[in-house]
């Protein structure tokens, strides 16, 4: 591995000698395994050996992110300096020796880590938690998003789980109301909310948490059926927004395939995460997809245009690693693409599109698809099979957007009929 990373003799014998050169070795094979570039790695090699000393690490026991802190500030205050590091700034080289030291002893599982305080209704709403993904058959992206509803509320109203038994209607109305006056949610986020706390509530009632009625006396503020339009750019401008991804950069190679992907398919961005290598068959040209909401698995025809993107994406810029993912970021260490990632790519690239739409997230990619799809007569029902809807009145809202459907009427001669 060191005559791989260095030249001179001596600085390949420095590190042989180094002090636990088998944790050493072990954890730099792991980064480039993770496809870490040569200069990353005989950069970590070297602040391994600083980190050994300024740490006094043995071969057994655990550091404490407070030990870390104080030896990176005695490292890069240290005086003098090696040449090597002249003119390194000191904050830079402490956040270098934070963080190579944090992930190393994180990987060698000895960095002591502090125990957060868990949340005062933790217990309680993973009890909830286990109910919807047992008994429901939920998925977890709903799951998550209830639980977090759920935690958030109880804050407002509760301070400890015992007090959810005195807990009054008045007093989760009040909440509501001040998230709308106050908190700035529109009706229909308070509605999405308030489904959430009837179903807590009802589950509430049945352990004997609260006192029975609750759930029934919710109310949320009426939001009449279609009364908002969906958010989109027209296909006109989703064609601008692809034309940003049209360069030679790695970026715009993977960001094109992941836009595609949105404006073609109408996918969820959790769904673009989650596709993985095996997910595309090649050979009879077809992308399979597991739907995060109602956890099903379909098949769709890859589009010849979507698929050469892909192919683009895993020729010239996702390297050889273990991870099966289809889309991983692109700095060592390489992973899964996070939660906000997919919208990190889309509202960046929207944003200075300067589109007169409320929303520049993944979503409104979905919205754009969907719209589209309408407006080529393509039947609600075959649109809501594509989108993975399981109810035809979800899909039915995109059907008042039909712009091109809506001009032929207004354009319609009435001639003899008034």
């Amino acid at each position: 591995m060191f005559n791989q990373l260095f030249e001179r003799p001596h600085a390949i014998q420095h590190q042989l000698n180094g002090p636990l050169l088998e944790q050493r070795l072990r954890y730099l094979a792991h980064c480039a395994q993770q496809g870490a570039a040569r200069t990353t790695l005989r950069k970590i090699a070297y602040y391994q050996l600083i980190i050994i000393e300024y740490l006094n690490l043995t071969a057994e026991g655990t550091i404490t992110p407070a030990q870390i802190e104080t030896a990176a500030q005695r490292w890069s205050h240290r005086q003098p300096k090696p040449p090597e590091m002249k003119g390194t700034h000191s904050p830079v080289s402490k956040a270098r020796f934070i963080r190579d030291a944090t992930q190393w002893l994180c990987f060698l599982e000895r960095l002591q880590l502090s125990i957060a305080p868990l949340h005062p209704f933790e217990t309680t709403v993973s009890e909830f938690a286990h109910y919807m993904r047992e008994q429901r058959g939920l998925s977890e992206e709903t799951i998550s998003c209830r639980c977090n509803v759920i935690k958030n509320f109880l804050n407002k109203v509760c301070e400890r789980p015992e007090q959810l038994a005195h807990l009054t209607i008045r007093q989760i109305d009040t909440a509501l109301v001040e998230r709308i006056n106050q908190g700035g949610y529109s009706r229909r986020t308070i509605q999405t909310q308030a489904s959430s706390l009837r179903a807590f509530f009802k589950f509430a009632e049945r352990q004997a948490w609260c006192q029975p009625g609750l759930a029934q006396a919710i109310r949320a503020p009426r939001v009449f059926h279609h009364e908002t339009l969906p958010f989109s750019p027209t296909w006109e401008e989703v064609q601008r927004l692809l034309a940003t991804v049209e360069g030679n950069q790695p970026v715009d190679i993977r960001d094109r395939a992941i836009l595609l992907l949105l404006a073609v398919y109408g996918m969820r961005s959790g769904e673009v995460r989650q596709l993985r290598l095996d997910n595309i068959d090649w050979q009879r040209e077809l992308i399979q997809l597991q739907r995060v909401k109602q956890g099903q698995s379909q098949q769709f025809p890859l589009v010849a245009i979507v698929g050469e993107a892909i192919v683009r994406y895993l020729k010239e810029v996702r390297p050889h690693c273990l991870q099966r993912e289809l889309f991983l970021t692109l700095r060592a260490p390489l992973r899964p693409l996070g939660k906000s990632a997919i919208f990190q790519i889309v509202n960046r690239r929207l944003l200075p599109l300067g589109i007169a739409i409320k929303h520049h997230g993944p979503h409104s990619l979905r919205h754009a698809c969907a719209t589209r799809l309408i407006n080529q007569g393509i039947s609600l029902k075959e649109i809501g099979d594509q989108l993975g809807h399981r109810d035809l009145e979800t899909t039915r809202i995109y059907a008042k957007v039909d712009l091109k459907s809506l001009r032929q009427v207004a354009d319609f001669n009435l001639g003899g009929l008034l």
